[in-house]
């Protein structure tokens, strides 16, 4: 099933033949033990991805739904969590916990930004957070949040880290056995979907928690859920034969080609394809005088909110790039009609983008500006190469 279309969107994106494949394979009973086997291994690779020393949750949603499932197992009503937000998508976290009568406190960067560590610091040390999301990249802005700075800053407060991995997992490392100054700091939950840099379509949340945040759940008798209680999912995770709650075949059938896939191109070269990728993106449009929202040393490897240059109609400029094939979206927010969103993620090649970045110059001309789409796919293929 070739794509007909190429979707440089921040999500969903472009779908290999193999995983289509997957998708349309023969739909088995749940409870099959063919099935379970399929399911079993995709949690494994899953659990590799993100070292974690706890348990992987996969389950029929969408990345929403994985960051329900993050804040209704860890914080209880009448707690407090503090979000730290660059964007549209980090903000998401407030109304959905305040949904569940958790306290919000909120540091929200301007955009294009990374939050202040110093006023993180400053908050923190008020005390009494029972945890923080972090946006590991904010799908709004193009801004990737600095881990290093930020898992300390929370782990010496005592807080729980919950990192919101939808736009960056199996793009950038979200390595959960990995600490961060002291043995003891370390990334508690990993939450993801399906349809971004892993490369399977929409259709699945995926939650990993360590075993602290196991034991945090443990703790507590009971939690304002059922779907989404990760006591009733347990029994499923350690046995995919048994049931819960029917799960979406055909989807883990795709989802387990999918983490093949990535683990056969291996973490630290994935990682390293993802950064060139956007490096060479955003330098190529900077050539059409193009330029990206976040600063430098916080622009996203996933995907890049690329501003207008003057005189460039936002509807116009992705209609006529759309009728050559090429998908991008619209800003958000305040931003609407002034940049659009490219991702450059999941299973996509230095073709792909040479292509895009021409056609990019293409309409750019249509549309009455000087664009030199040579020079551009020039520029793009030689930061690749370089920092591949």
């Amino acid at each position: 099933m070739p794509n007909k279309e190429m979707l440089l969107i921040p999500g969903p994106t472009p779908v290999a033949d193999e995983i289509y494949d997957a998708l349309a394979s023969e739909t088995w009973a749940h409870t099959d033990p063919r099935f379970g086997a399929i399911f079993k291994n995709s949690l494994e690779l899953t659990k590799s991805m993100f070292h974690t020393d706890g348990e992987v949750y996969v389950f029929a949603g969408s990345g929403t739904l994985a960051m329900e499932m993050a804040i209704v197992n860890l914080i209880a009503p009448g707690e407090k969590l503090l979000v730290l937000s660059h964007g549209y998508f980090g903000d998401r976290f407030i109304n959905l916990s305040r949904a569940y009568g958790i306290e919000v406190e909120t540091i929200q960067a301007p955009w294009g930004q990374q939050v202040d560590p110093d006023l993180v610091r400053q908050t923190l040390a008020n005390g009494g957070f029972k945890a923080v999301t972090v946006t590991h990249v904010d799908t709004s802005t193009g801004v990737m949040a600095d881990l290093d700075v930020l898992v300390p800053l929370v782990k010496q407060s005592g807080a729980l880290f919950i990192l919101d991995g939808v736009c960056a997992s199996a793009a950038l490392e979200e390595d959960m056995s990995k600490s961060y100054s002291k043995p003891e700091y370390t990334i508690d939950v990993v939450l993801t979907a399906s349809q971004k840099a892993i490369g399977v379509p929409p259709g699945l949340g995926i939650v990993a928690f360590s075993q602290r945040a196991l034991e945090v759940r443990q703790s507590r008798d009971k939690v304002p859920a059922y779907f989404l209680d990760i006591q009733n999912w347990k029994p499923i995770m350690d046995d995919p034969g048994k049931y819960f709650a029917t799960p979406p075949v055909n989807m883990i059938y795709a989802f387990n080609q999918g983490m093949q896939m990535v683990t056969k191109e291996g973490f630290p070269a994935r990682y390293r394809r993802h950064a060139a990728l956007g490096k060479a993106v955003r330098s190529a449009l900077a050539v059409y005088g193009m330029k990206p929202l976040a600063v430098d040393q916080a622009a996203a490897p996933t995907l890049s909110c690329i501003l207008y240059p003057e005189g460039v109609d936002d509807a116009s400029f992705r209609k006529s790039l759309a009728a050559k094939g090429i998908i991008v979206s619209g800003a958000l927010a305040h931003l609407a009609g002034k940049a659009f969103r490219i991702g450059h993620m999941g299973n996509v090649t230095e073709d792909m983008f040479a292509k895009a970045i021409g056609l990019i110059g293409e309409t750019l001309r249509e549309l009455g500006h000087k664009a030199d789409s040579d020079a551009a796919v020039q520029a793009f293929r030689d930061v690749y190469t370089t920092n591949l």
